[in-house]
């Protein structure tokens, strides 16, 4: 039952959000004309980005714990993470604008876009010895950079928030998938190509990695709602 174990992870994280889309508070399931493209094109970038590491050798995944179908060297389950994660998260976010309508975080998220811009872009240059710390830090900056052009500071409040509340889920998930409760990790991380700082099991750069995920993925969804999403902003 070992190889179901990644497959059981990604079933597991979308579950919840999938049955509870057609409810009747949050109706998920109306934004997903807006969700869907989102995770689409976010996906892709990520599934190059993905395959590019796996084939330089920054990360590997164990043969012990997937089903063994690839696709362009990366596994079945590693392209369902690119549906199931994003599909939970901005339900995360959703759920949040819905019971919290008032947005406490606002006030930092120009602090916090002027801050993690340039100390991503240092940290970057300081490692560029290292793949996934300073790819993965330079991408991060830009993200951050884009979505504040497109949106200024009008959601990075509403972003911070799901952002910290699915810290919770993420590093459970994660643990879970770099080894926190197996004797080998799914995900086999190159430590040559990263800082060697770990939360749990969890390397410090996926918490930037989750970030862009997640901006991307809602700077889109909230790009092609943008006349709901104005009009919810000023209401």
């Amino acid at each position: 039952m070992e190889k179901y174990l990644y497959l059981a992870v990604n079933l597991l994280t979308i579950s919840f959000p999938l049955v509870r889309s057609f409810e009747s508070r949050i109706r998920y399931a109306s934004k997903w004309y807006a969700l869907f493209p989102a995770i689409a094109i976010t996906g892709l970038f990520f599934l190059i980005w993905d395959h590019w590491f796996t084939v330089m050798g920054v990360w590997e995944f164990n043969p012990r714990y997937i089903l063994g179908i690839y696709f362009f060297e990366l596994p079945l389950e590693e392209w369902l993470f690119f549906l199931t994660v994003p599909f939970a998260c901005v339900f995360i976010y959703e759920v949040l604008i819905y019971f919290f309508p008032q947005d406490y975080f606002r006030s930092l998220g120009k602090p916090f876009v002027f801050i993690m811009i340039p100390a991503l872009i240092l940290l970057a240059v300081l490692n560029l010895d290292k793949w996934y710390t300073s790819v993965n830090f330079f991408v991060g900056a830009g993200m951050l950079l884009i979505h504040f052009l497109l949106f200024k500071d009008r959601l990075m409040g509403r972003f911070l928030f799901a952002y910290l509340v699915h810290l919770i889920p993420f590093f459970l998930a994660n643990g879970v998938l770099t080894g926190g409760v197996t004797e080998e990790p799914v995900v086999i991380y190159n430590n040559a190509e990263n800082l060697g700082i770990r939360i749990w099991t969890v390397p410090i750069e996926d918490s930037i990695y989750s970030m862009t995920l997640l901006l991307m993925n809602v700077s889109i969804f909230e790009w092609i709602r943008r006349p709901k999403t104005i009009q919810s902003l000023t209401s």
